[in-house]
């Protein structure tokens, strides 16, 4: 039998696929990337968009590590919004209306003109190993058609594939999404392996096709205008974000009562579906269970591409039987007559258990292993591909005999995501929230790229024209910064006039720019006319100037969290340790951290069923000798 070698290797080409072997080969090691289907690389099986609160960071955190997700969303963007303005900075996020087509073309052919990659059409059945020096290392993989290759490193980037299968009503059948072949027979080889899975459900709404709806009765929504691009590579080109509208429509007392009527005819009130569905993003007849007081629920109604009729329902996700999904359909205002294209249904499929992996996403148990996306419990394109980044970059690290990439979670809502997944684990498909961070002050979107564009530069991401760009900006930003806290309005007629006109109050002697940016009520913008010395300066320089200028007291207070957690962080603790026996530790405290085994006592800390008295005694124990 013919084999085949290759360095690293990623199994699914979604999300995560994508940016782990992007990353990978372009870090200068030979890849391999298996898909079950060429025609679905970069697929999106649910709302086509990318972005949104908290998701956007993640996308502007991905760009500024080198990942490819925003910069490919830049490029198929049908509609861009802000969201979250009404509320502070540190939670404003950036979603954009995607091209589904578009982007899989994309995908597909980044994929395919990438020099050292290897993209191959075929499902993998089983991962072989190898035993030396006391632990299990991974040695390659085993194709549906019997092919064994070679790897050094593997990826699982399985999506909702492995073992899956639809439920519509009571009709259940073995399918991947959209109709796609399951992967059978991973879940049985990665379990002989030891790495223990787990069963969660997803789901999707229907599309409907555009002549069928009404959209004169729905409510229009824009995008708008100037909007930021998600990659600094978009940054001066031109980006269609307000060629296409989305509308919003309201489900209604007709609505419920037919779900409620119909609700032993859902496949997830019918006692089929086992695993455990998304928390922040539930079927509708889950939202009818879970909020029963509410009269209405808000769903959008967004197009899936510019070549294409098909219109999709976000909110309207659900697993009823084909008749009662037209019954739901046709009792919103504008869609009496509406036409189904594709049904709404649930799917399980199986998921790693992430607190069995490291903050590198290998696996414990088998090393060389690693795992990225919704295989690790996730949900979300988002999430996904910066697992995949990161798993994509570690391997490649590990390859070339270097240190691996961790992300500490003051750095990144990349490292938040991957810190609460290895070390909290999860029970139902995980979702990026900004209130999951204690540091999002720090941790915006406007400044993704000063956080994390010197590590994406040292792992080989960053090009040198590229760098030197990013050096210039932020340079840009810390002179504007400067010179603002140095500047004196001097008071006059002009000045205070445009202070009274937007109800400030009048000043009477010289006053320093940078305090009159801290007022609520004023920003960089409104004091243009009297800021005489203002330079000509890039959009994105100015945004994160004057945000660093108006939150200053926060962000120092935060900064100062930082260094009093770091001193945690950096108080490694040994691999090797056997915690219960450690005199003064409780008991479930010693068996949580020995199944996790933080790299560290402030990931120890963080640890469900670790207290503060816990972390006082490890401290006592191992550090004061």
């Amino acid at each position: 039998m013919t084999n085949f070698k290759t360095q690293v290797l990623v199994i699914g080409a979604g999300h995560a696929g994508i940016e782990a072997a992007l990353a990978s080969a372009r870090m200068g090691v030979d890849t391999v990337v298996f898909t079950t289907n060429l025609d679905a690389v970069g697929n999106m099986p649910c709302n086509p968009s990318i972005g949104g609160s908290a998701k956007g960071h993640l996308v502007f955190e991905i760009d500024a590590l080198g990942g490819e997700m925003g910069y490919a969303a830049d490029r198929v963007t049908l509609q861009s919004r802000t969201l979250n303005l009404g509320k502070g900075a540190a939670v404003h996020s950036k979603r954009t209306q995607a091209d589904r087509d578009a982007y899989k073309k994309y995908m597909k052919k980044t994929l395919e003109s990438e020099p050292r990659l290897r993209l191959i059409q075929g499902q993998i059945v089983d991962i072989k190993t190898e035993c030396g020096n006391g632990e299990s290392r991974v040695s390659g993989v085993v194709t549906h058609l019997g092919e064994v290759w070679e790897a050094e490193k593997v990826i699982i980037a399985t999506g909702t594939f492995l073992e899956s299968e639809i439920f519509v009503g009571d009709k259940v059948y073995s399918a991947g999404p959209d109709g796609m072949m399951p992967a059978n027979g991973l879940s049985d080889s990665l379990r002989r392996l030891g790495i223990p899975l787990q069963r969660f459900k997803t789901g999707t709404p229907a599309r409907v096709h555009r002549r069928s709806i009404d959209f004169s009765r729905l409510e229009e929504q824009t995008g708008e205008e100037n909007a930021v691009p998600f990659s600094v590579r978009s940054e001066g080109e031109y980006i269609n974000d307000k060629a296409v509208s989305c509308h919003i429509v309201y489900t209604n007392l007709e609505t419920h009562k037919i779900i409620l009527d119909n609700l032993d005819r859902s496949a997830m009130y019918s006692g089929n579906i086992v695993g455990t569905g998304p928390r922040y993003c539930p079927s509708i007849e889950t939202k009818l269970v879970r909020f029963a007081d509410k009269e209405r629920h808000q769903l959008f109604v967004e197009p899936c591409g510019i070549d294409t009729d098909e219109m999709y329902i976000q909110g309207f996700s659900t697993s009823m039987p084909t008749d009662v999904q037209y019954d739901m359909l046709r009792s919103l205002e504008g869609f009496e007559n509406a036409e189904i294209m594709r049904y709404a249904y649930a799917i399980e499929y199986d998921s790693a258990e992430p607190t069995s992996m490291l903050p590198t996403l290998e696996f414990k148990a088998v090393r060389g292993l690693y795992g990225a996306g919704q295989f690790n419990g996730t949900s979300g394109y988002e999430e996904a591909a910066a697992q995949g980044l990161v798993a994509g970059i570690n391997a490649a690290l590990a390859v070339l005999g270097k240190e691996a990439m961790i992300l500490p979670r003051s750095s990144s809502y990349i490292g938040t995501l991957i810190d609460d997944l290895v070390t909290k684990g999860t029970k139902e498909p995980y979702r990026m929230m900004t209130s999951r961070s204690e540091y999002r002050l720090i941790l915006r979107q406007d400044n993704a790229d000063l956080r994390l564009t010197d590590i994406g530069y040292r792992v080989g991401l960053i090009g040198e024209e590229r760098y030197a760009a990013f050096l210039e900006k932020r340079e840009k930003i810390d002179r504007e910064i400067r010179r603002i806290e140095k500047t004196t309005i001097a008071p006059s007629p002009e000045v205070n006039a445009l202070l009274e006109s937007y109800n400030s109050t009048k000043i009477s002697t010289g006053v320093k720019l940078g305090e009159l940016i801290r007022r609520p009520e004023l920003s960089y913008e409104a004091l243009a006319p009297i800021d005489k010395e203002r330079p000509e300066l890039p959009r994105g320089v100015k945004i994160t100037a004057e945000i660093s200028v108006k939150y200053d007291g926060y962000i120092k207070r935060q900064l100062a969290e930082v260094e009093r957690s770091s001193r945690l962080e950096e108080k490694l603790l040994p691999a090797d340790i056997d915690y219960t026996e450690i005199a003064g530790l409780r008991l479930e405290a010693a068996e949580k951290l020995n199944e996790i085994k933080p790299a560290n006592l402030g990931q120890a800390s963080r640890i469900s069923g670790v207290n503060p008295a816990d972390i006082s005694v490890l401290l006592i124990r191992l550090f004061h000798k």
